[in-house]
């Protein structure tokens, strides 16, 4: 293998052929990118978690959960929940795994 600073090629080269190696990796990037929306659209909205929370009807640590990355609990409802505190929308789109 050549040399390379990219991790999901290292761990690729380890573990792929692991069986479902490949579906937990596109989970985890899902994770990541669900968590930095929410983080992202909060900082966006000048909003602190605390004050998402109270709009959301949650707790803080419940928004903390829900932007970090490993977290992999996030429902459809809570996310609906959020963007209509932040004044938009969740979108879903389903993609070819090719």
């Amino acid at each position: 293998m050549a040399k390379t600073l990219d991790a999901v090629e290292i761990l690729k080269h380890r573990y792929g052929h692991l069986p479902g190696f490949d579906q937990g990796v596109a989970q985890e990037r899902i994770n990541v990118r669900v968590a930095m929306e929410i983080y992202q659209a909060r900082q966006e909205a000048g909003l602190s978690q605390q004050e998402l929370a109270e709009l959301v009807g949650t707790s803080q640590q419940a928004i903390s959960r829900l932007e970090d990355a490993d977290y992999d609990g996030h429902s459809l409802s809570m996310l609906q929940r959020i963007a209509a505190a932040l004044n938009k929308r969740v979108e879903i789109r389903l993609v070819s795994t090719d």
